[in-house]
């Protein structure tokens, strides 16, 4: 039973625990939950921020407009209040700039901004905020509240929800509501609240006092890394140039002179010719290939039915018409026979025969049909693991610049195209073939003269066909390209649909959908079209061939027995439809076949280094101190550009508990990325417990680390197989490491406790929840070095306390790397790596660095510790 009344033009923040309902709140306020009493009214126009940025895969400009009318002056006002200046400058082509799919090539913090300048440009009356503030950093953070959010920003005037864990911003609300387990535990200014001396009170004096000199900065300090570790996407970088490199390693299809330019950039990369601006592209259009259809393409697809199969089939075929035509001519002959009183002699001797030719045909056509079935499941099975193994062997690299909708269309329709599709036509192809040859060679036997006529016409045939061929497969080409952007821009749709419908733009995008849907019946359509002009002129030259049959015939009719006669005037009629047949089927198998060429196309990507290595698999108790060494370490994202971190030399001992701090772009994430070699070493090494990391299988390696991610990743199945994918602890234990995640009331409520079905992507669940599921699956792996990339910015201060100390005291003898955000989070840390454009400039305990009066002490004043 919720009640309450967000006079307008005021600003109202949302404070709570996670997973009391929060998100939940502003959800009801855009009508996405389902409404079991009472009534909600929003009065005006709504913009609505989600606590994860749904950022679309269109340029930077289309993503903040969002489907309104470009107004410069206010676009360039949004842009700067929402602190997007400095990033719109590092990118490729400024805010022309494509992003990738899920924003790919943005730091989670760029996509967190871009998502609020959309709202703040659509100029609505109502404005609901779900934590816009918890990627960015410290300054950046206080920035954007006071010119968007606070008093005095461009929403003054406006009525603002706003869910936060920022105690420090509290103080400049007008009302803030305290909810506690779906329900709204208090309300009131903040001065009342601290009157009524309730729950709120007290969770301000325990935070005030500890965060209130750090609480400045809001979630994070400037240290901040934005960006995720797992995809390297843009990370901001005070030279601009630098930053560049890091953007162009997701593409890979970037005109040369921007590959050239990269070397001396400086800010004359920022005044790059327009032309080459526009060369700069992200992700892959799903590209159609042109040309004749290779013919190792047909020998792939006879490779994955099996030669044997494939030859048997042939053969069946071959004996079905052979047996075919003999049973014909033997006919032909018997009708010749001599009538003798009245009846024939010979009359069981041609009906043995024609029976047992007859017999012959049904064993081989019933042969051929289960050979060419079963071949093609074989043919489909092999090929759809092959295509699935080959894009889960892919790097990283290969599903940021790949957009799902080209994989949904190859696993999907072209993998159906194979499975229905192109074995009946191969049996069809082969039937007509084998007809059209049996034909002709019956026409020959009987009127010898049409050898003038029948190879001419034939290469009548033959020139039609390839005329229809050529256009009919490129359209089928075209097609299944154009199907791709059907998928990826519902797929974006439906993430993105609470959105859609919050700034009322479904029309839009019913109408994008439409629009993607015609540009592939555009390919569609001519094909059919196609199809008609073929048979018109096929039935054209198959006309004159019964013609001229019949013409021979009758001019040689003195020399000629009736029987032969009449089987080749009737093979001739029939040959007119075998030769349709021909073409079309010939032209359908090309067509069809470029699914096999589609599919193959993936097997020939670059892979990951091999999963495991027999010879150097390290002891499977290894890393047994969990020692990290990095020696003369660089990586660099792709072969022609420079390196993102370079000379690192670091040792770590076993058990050590590392801070790794640095402004946006410094390289935080590469180190991980390295650790885990999602990118191979540029030079140098590291070695873990006397193991050069390099050496070993992947699966050796990763199973030996644990993260704990920026954006916490669930997928869908129940809770159970979340925190324990392997099946390798018991009850128990699990249990255990749900308490000391402090979810452990939280997954004792559900009816199905362990079992609780997590939705794609774990989206029954909030934000705050998937994070510390995360933080139980590595309490139950155990694994001895421990890696938090910025774990707990979507927490409460309060659960954010209690994590730390967890960490600390379950994971004391290993060896724990934190990218931080919080500084206070690492201030009892034994040693701080201080990183600046991916080189270690301080290194050291914080008390020491402190005292040095250098980087990291300059980042602690920023977050108001010192």
């Amino acid at each position: 039973s919720i009640n309450f009344t967000v006079p307008e033009g005021s600003l109202v923040a949302v404070v709570g625990q996670v997973g009391c309902g929060k998100s939940s709140l502003l959800s009801a306020l855009l009508g996405e939950m389902d409404k079991k009493e009472g009534y909600v009214v929003v009065k005006g126009s709504v913009a609505y921020v989600p606590q994860q940025a749904w950022v679309q895969n269109a340029t930077l400009e289309d993503n903040i407009i969002f489907g309104r009318e470009m107004n410069e002056s206010r676009y360039k006002r949004v842009i700067e209040a929402c602190a997007l200046l400095p990033d719109i400058e590092v990118l490729p082509t400024g805010d022309k700039t494509e992003i990738g799919e899920k924003g790919v090539n943005l730091s989670g913090g760029q996509k967190q901004r871009v998502s609020l300048a959309r709202a703040v440009y659509c100029n609505a009356d109502v404005y609901l905020l779900d934590d816009p503030l918890s990627a960015v950093d410290a300054h950046v953070g206080k920035h954007i509240f006071e010119k968007v959010i606070g008093p005095k920003g461009i929403l003054k005037n406006k009525t603002r929800v706003l869910v936060t864990h920022a105690v420090n911003y509290l103080p400049q609300m007008d009302t803030i509501l305290v909810m506690a387990d779906g329900e709204i535990s208090e309300m009131g200014s903040y001065q009342e609240l601290l009157k009524q001396d309730g729950a709120f009170a007290e969770f301000l004096r325990t935070y005030a006092n500890a965060e209130q000199s750090m609480e400045n900065s809001d979630t994070n300090s400037p240290s901040g890394k934005e960006g995720k570790p797992i995809e390297n996407g843009v990370l901001v970088n005070e030279a601009p140039g630098k930053l560049m490199h890091r953007q162009l390693s997701n593409s890979s299809t970037y005109s040369r002179d921007t590959g050239k330019s990269q070397h001396h950039s400086s800010t004359a990369e920022l005044q790059k010719p327009l032309a080459e601006k526009n060369s700069w592209k992200l992700t892959e259009a799903d590209t159609a290939k042109t040309g004749r259809v290779k013919a190792t393409v047909y020998w792939d697809y006879m490779k994955a039915i099996g030669l044997f199969i494939s030859f048997l089939s042939i053969f069946l075929f071959m004996c079905n018409h052979i047996a075919s035509l003999a049973s014909n001519y033997w006919l032909s002959l018997w009708t010749d026979d001599p009538v003798i009183n009245g009846t024939q002699q010979y009359t069981n001797v041609r009906l043995g025969v024609y029976g047992a030719l007859g017999i012959s045909q049904g064993i081989a056509v019933f042969g051929y049909s289960m050979v060419v079935s079963i071949g093609g499941i074989f043919a489909s099975r092999h090929l759809h693991l092959n295509l699935l193994h080959n894009v889960l062997r892919s790097p990283m690299s290969f599903f940021e610049r790949t957009p799902s909708g080209n994989l949904v269309n190859r696993f999907s329709k072209e993998i159906d195209t194979i499975d229905s599709t192109i074995p009946p036509i191969i049996k069809m192809f082969m039937g007509s073939t084998f007809n059209v040859i049996g034909a002709c060679i019956i026409i020959l036997l009987a009127t010898p003269i049409a050898a003038i006529i029948i190879p001419p016409l034939g290469l009548v045939y033959l020139f039609v066909q390839r005329f229809y061929v050529a256009t009919s497969r490129q359209l089928k080409r075209l097609e299944s390209v154009s199907r791709s952007p059907v998928y990826s821009h519902f797929n974006e749709t439906l993430l993105g649909v609470s959105v859609i419908r919050a700034f009322e733009e479904q029309k839009r995008f019913i109408k994008q959908n439409d629009m993607k849907v015609d540009e592939n019946q555009k390919a569609y359509y001519p094909s059919i079209v196609a199809n008609r002009w073929l048979a018109v002129r096929l039935e054209y030259v198959g006309n004159c061939i019964v013609l001229f049959a019949a013409l021979f015939a009758v001019i040689a009719r003195n020399k000629l027995s009736a029987g032969l006669v009449g089987l080749s005037v009737s093979y001739s009629l029939q040959i007119t439809a075998y030769l349709n047949w021909l073409v079309r089927m010939s032209s359908e198998l090309e067509t069809n076949i470029v699914a096999v060429e589609r599919v193959k196309e993936y097997a020939e990507m670059e892979k990951e280094a091999e999963w495991s290595i027999e010879r150097t698999a390290p002891a499977s108790t290894w890393p047994e101190e969990g020692k990290v060494e990095f020696r003369g370490y660089g990586l660099r994202y792709r072969e022609d550009l420079d390196l993102v971190l370079k000379n690192i030399n670091v040792t770590i001992n076993g058990g050590e508990k590392i801070g790794i701090v640095g402004r946006t772009g410094a390289g935080k994430s590469s180190l991980t990325l390295g650790l885990f070699r999602i990118n191979e070493a540029a030079e140098g090494e590291i070695i873990i417990d006397g193991i050069n990391i390099a050496k070993i299988g992947l699966h050796d390696l990763r199973f030996k680390i644990t993260i704990i991610p920026q954006d916490p990743i669930l997928f869908s199945g129940s809770l159970r197989m979340n925190l324990d994918p392997f099946d390798q602890h018991s009850d128990e234990d699990i249990w255990r490491s749900l308490e000391l995640a402090h979810l452990k009331n939280f997954v004792s409520s559900l009816p199905d406790k362990l079992n609780h079905e997590c939705a794609e992507g774990g989206e029954n669940l909030s934000v705050g929840q998937r994070q510390l599921v995360c933080l139980a699956r590595a309490l139950l792996r155990k694994s001895k070095i421990l890696v938090l990339d910025e774990a707990t910015a979507a927490v409460d201060l309060e659960t954010d306390k209690l994590i730390q100390s967890t960490i600390k005291s379950q994971f004391e003898e290993c060896t724990v790397l934190t990218i931080a955000h919080r500084l206070n989070t690492i201030m009892d840390y034994t040693r701080v790596l201080v990183l600046d454009r991916g080189e270690v400039v301080e290194c050291g305990s914080p008390d020491h660095l402190l005292q040095e009066r250098g980087v990291f002490y300059s980042m602690a004043k920023d977050s108001g510790l010192v």
